[in-house]
């Protein structure tokens, strides 16, 4: 945020906004043949978010060099339309600018290569430009039995775009792009190439956990690989354009997005934020994100802002439609959301400006009542709805109408992604300042900081997958101390529950054992014995099944069936002292460009291979060869450790290193140790493109 940038002492400029792409023309302030100095200033300063931002440079920064005449800058512009199984037409517009002081005579080819990197199209055009003059050169191509880009099969396609003056190559740029069609409407809901597709969503904030907000292509591409995993197809920008790596990321692994502005417009949410640049600064943010980003078959929602103050105002109304309006002129092929909190019939004038509308925590309650999503529908019919954001606790509620109603076209958790920041929401509550300390995480997500499954991820496992099962157990006393102010809608916690059936000390205590299902009943058996089954798939039972457990220490198994056949199963074993360490990376080759990544997860076992849950020892680290410990991590809530230190305290029996390869191929060995028991090591091996 509030970047200016220096190039040999020399101003080029301010950009205020902390998210959006931006570039500079030096080549005037070059010195040739001699050394050249770039200076960035960042200011993170005062109350300027409502989340953790991170501060300094955490996105790549890229030095251009070009010949005068060129493609210009997010110059490319590809649409795919009258898309089908057989036939497709993709267009292309090339903007080209001359920067050569003189008229030239362009030749401009574009290439289109298919996902397996053959030719399907091939065209130029001739054009005269004069000094300093812009031209687009548009293009269609008839694309015969196009692989379609989807969730499932997320096909990519190459628009190769060549610049010739004379035979001479002055630029070549290559762009991504998805051949795909979507479309929106009360009685499909959103369709993907013609395929009525519920979106299985979630918010994600731009931070990657230990690392902080730092936005290595690896980091971002694994939150994308573990969203997908969990069962999410979709993804909500929150509240802000991610990196382009995220969004590539996207574009291979088959997530959809929906790409959002801004968090606030003119009205402040906190004193030093972007509401003090808005009016001088929207239309140049809203063109980076746009121009940047409209090639990403992901994308298929464009939002102008969210829980913006006001929008009942006439006056913001006005703004959001200014926002609106520009986008659709710059790209008008996908719809254009916000989203909208305190639903309410007044918020009707600011829905209409919208193409699909997003509402804030609409489908909580009891599912046979009618809730906002069906008394909207009653009095607007024409709207296209969903939930941009719901509570963990009302998934059910909120999911169920998602199914129910075609006008509801998806819906997307608070959150997806665990984040920093908004410290305890997850918890304590929104607003508990100031004695929320130590808490440093909302710990309000699916998947937590260092990308693994909390409890309510399992739930949703069963909500949106067929056999599914899984065991949680309350511990008897609360796994943080309750705070007695929190207010009562701020609930985006989940049940206090554990995968732990270790309780030494509590023996023939009870303790409530939960089942999560989407199977028609579930049987729970402890020491082998059968506590009965239970039905979990009803409205009533929201897959949840519930057995009081004396404990005892032995073995938890649930057991679910369909039809009265057993299609899946659960297990939790005590576990009893730790003696070995467990090291497994996510990847064990990983490219030699210093900046790839590999995820080593350490676990805590006993003489079995159990995970002990309650085990907290520090773990110590060393590595060698050509690599490094970039972050450590554990995803305890009010952990004060760094994230940087070679050691990390265990957290329910396990805790992550993240290394980082080096610019030289070789071996990387990670040691750990923990005092006690015998230590381990892992290899990771780094190679040369």
């Amino acid at each position: 945020m509030n970047a200016d940038v220096w190039i040999n002492g020399v101003h080029l400029g301010n950009h205020p906004y902390g998210y959006t792409s931006f570039w500079y023309d030096i080549t005037d302030k070059i010195k040739f043949g001699d050394q050249n100095f770039i200076a960035v200033q960042v200011k993170n300063v005062g109350l300027n978010s409502r989340w953790y931002t991170g501060s300094g440079i955490y996105r790549h920064v890229w030095l251009s060099v070009l010949e005068p005449v060129h493609v210009a800058q997010w110059g490319t512009y590809i649409t795919s339309t009258n898309v089908s199984r057989t036939n497709a037409t993709v267009n292309v517009k090339s903007t080209v600018e001359n920067q050569s002081g003189t008229s030239q005579r362009v030749r401009v080819t574009v290439v289109i290569r298919n996902p397996k990197g053959e030719e399907v199209g091939r065209t130029e055009k001739v054009q005269s430009l004069s000094k300093n003059e812009q031209f687009d050169f548009d293009y269609q191509f008839n694309v015969v039995n196009p692989g379609l880009w989807s969730v499932d099969t997320p096909m990519l396609y190459k628009a190769i775009t060549q610049v010739f003056i004379g035979d001479k190559l002055s630029d070549e740029t290559v762009s991504s792009f998805g051949i795909r069609s979507i479309s929106f409407d009360v009685a499909n809901g959103f369709s993907l190439n013609g395929q009525p597709l519920k979106l299985q969503g979630g918010c994600v904030h731009h931070d990657n956990g230990p690392l902080g907000a730092k936005a290595y292509d690896r980091a971002e591409e694994r939150r994308v690989e573990l969203l997908k995993a969990s069962g999410f197809n979709a993804i909500r920008c929150a509240h802000n354009p991610p990196s382009p790596a995220f969004l590539d990321a996207c574009d291979r692994l088959g997530m959809l997005v929906m790409d959002e502005a801004f968090d606030m417009w003119r009205l402040p949410n906190n004193p030093e934020d972007y509401h003090l640049y808005f009016d001088q600064w929207w239309q140049r943010d809203i063109e980076s994100m746009v121009m940047r980003d409209r090639n990403h078959p992901s994308i298929i929602i464009w939002s102008i802002g969210n829980e913006i103050k006001g929008m009942e105002n006439p006056e913001v109304i006005a703004v959001g439609k200014m926002l609106a309006n520009h986008i659709r002129q710059l790209e008008p092929t996908r719809p254009i959301a916000a989203a909208v909190n305190n639903l309410r019939p007044q918020k009707d004038s600011f829905f209409s400006i919208l193409d699909v509308c997003g509402y804030n925590y609409a489908a909580g309650g009891d599912h046979h009542k009618k809730n906002i999503y069906a008394l909207d529908h009653e009095r607007v019919p024409a709207r296209i709805m969903f939930g941009t954001e719901s509570y963990p606790l009302e998934a059910f509620s909120a999911w169920k109408a998602v199914l129910d109603y075609s006008y509801v076209m998806g819906d997307f958790v608070w959150t997806a992604f665990d984040y920093i920041g908004e410290a305890s929401i997850g918890w304590r509550g929104y607003l508990q300042q100031p004695d929320f300390y130590p808490w440093n995480l909302a710990y309000c997500g699916d998947i937590d900081i260092c990308g693994w499954k909390r409890p309510q991820s399992y739930y949703r496992d069963a909500l949106w997958k067929k056999n599914q099962i899984s065991i949680f157990v309350k511990p008897r006393t609360p796994s943080f101390p309750i705070n007695p102010k929190k207010k009562r809608w701020s609930k985006w916690e989940w049940n206090d529950v554990k995968a732990d059936w270790t309780w030494t000390g509590q023996e023939r205590k009870r303790f409530e054992v939960n089942v999560y299902s989407s199977c028609d009943e579930v049987e729970l058996f402890v020491k082998g014995k059968s506590l009965g089954k239970k039905i979990t798939n009803t409205n009533n039972n929201k897959l949840t099944a519930i057995w009081k457990v004396k404990y005892d220490a032995s073995e938890l198994r649930a057991v679910g069936y369909n039809n009265g056949r057993s299609v899946a199963d659960a297990h939790l074993e005590t576990a009893s002292a730790i003696a070995q360490i467990k090291l497994s990376p996510d990847r064990a080759n990983i490219h030699a460009d210093g900046q790839d990544l590999s995820y080593i997860t350490v676990e805590l076992l006993d003489e079995k291979g159990i995970r002990n849950p309650k085990a907290e020892n520090l773990v110590k680290f060393d590595i060698t060869g050509p690599g490094s410990i970039v972050a450590v991590g554990n995803a305890n809530p009010i952990s004060l450790e760094s994230y940087q230190l070679p050691m990390r305290k265990a957290w329910q029996g396990r805790c992550l290193v993240i290394v980082k390869s080096s610019v030289k191929p070789g071996t990387i060995t990670l040691n750990a140790s923990v005092a006690g028991i015998p230590g381990q090591s892992v290899t990771i091996t780094t190679n040369s493109y």
